[in-house]
């Protein structure tokens, strides 16, 4: 009888635990199914994520601070009353589920909804597109994308580098805290990929590529070239051994400065171009003569 009772308040012990267990799967799967409400359904062109934010500069209401700075420096606004928003002082957020103001949180306090599957407490950046792998740089003070074990932070850049140029990239102070030379947007917070060229100048990728096609290929900034130019200089060679200059020209000296390596050097004038007798590149230009 004894050893009955027991096995029956075992088995009823174990029916109880099994259901606990069940409820709080259920419980579990309710609460996910809350917080993954609306996912994808809202946002804006620059995001996908479930709230918007209130703008702390003119306390009105945008999808995000990209809409924010569209909106307020469009051409047709009074110089005067153009801004950008201080992301970082963005304190009130509106659920886009259940309209609720609130305190920046990733989780709506009404609806329990969460806003932006990556949060960001200290750029109040919300984002459901996480495939972006963000991260926040502390060196850099904002949120960067492409993932944390792909990029490394110079600190004397002051910007967040590909883990390809760890060892390799010439370093420029301030390097991406200046508008691109060529369309002129900001490089530092640019949405856009900015790469670096050989002389430590950055640049937006798509302005690089449109300077190539464009048959530019040195930099705006310091003139140096932007990528291997021996086979080029290998042209100009052949196409001044062909272009014999006249002969009162034949001995003309010339004083020139090489862009590339910035040595100066005394050589023969030719229509052409002029060679650097140190690098042996055709980047130069005229200084004397």
């Amino acid at each position: 009888m004894l050893t009955q009772r027991v096995m029956e308040e075992f088995h009823s012990h174990l029916s109880n635990e099994k259901c606990m267990l069940t409820i709080e799967a259920k419980d579990n799967e309710k609460s996910v199914e809350s917080l993954d409400r609306g996912l994808t359904e809202y946002g804006c062109p620059h995001y996908r994520r479930r709230c918007r934010i209130r703008a702390p500069c003119c306390n009105e209401i945008f999808d995000c601070r990209h809409c924010h700075n569209e909106a307020k420096n469009n051409i047709n606004v009074d110089p005067k009353f153009r801004h950008d928003i201080p992301r970082h002082q963005v304190e009130q957020v509106i659920c886009s589920l259940c309209g609720t103001e609130q305190e920046v949180q990733q989780v709506c306090v009404n609806c329990g909804v969460c806003m932006g599957k990556y949060f960001c407490e200290t750029c109040k950046l919300f984002d459901d597109d996480i495939s972006k792998k963000q991260y926040h740089c502390d060196g850099c003070g904002i949120c960067r994308i492409g993932g944390r074990d792909n990029f490394f932070h110079c600190y004397k850049c002051g910007c967040c580098y590909s883990i390809l140029l760890k060892n390799s990239h010439p370093c420029v102070e301030g390097a991406m805290h200046h508008d691109c030379p060529v369309c002129f947007e900001f490089l530092f917070d640019s949405r856009n990929d900015v790469t670096v060229m050989p002389c430590g100048h950055t640049i937006h990728k798509h302005c690089l590529k449109e300077m190539r096609d464009h048959l530019q290929y040195a930099c705006p900034l310091c003139s140096k070239s932007v990528c291997d130019m021996s086979k080029v200089w290998e042209k100009y060679d052949m196409e001044i051994a062909a272009t014999p200059m006249p002969e009162p020209y034949q001995n003309k000296q010339v004083s020139i400065l090489c862009n590339d390596c910035g040595k100066s050097s005394q050589v023969q004038f030719h229509i052409v171009a002029q060679k650097c007798s140190n690098c042996k590149s055709y980047n130069t230009r005229q200084t004397r003569g």
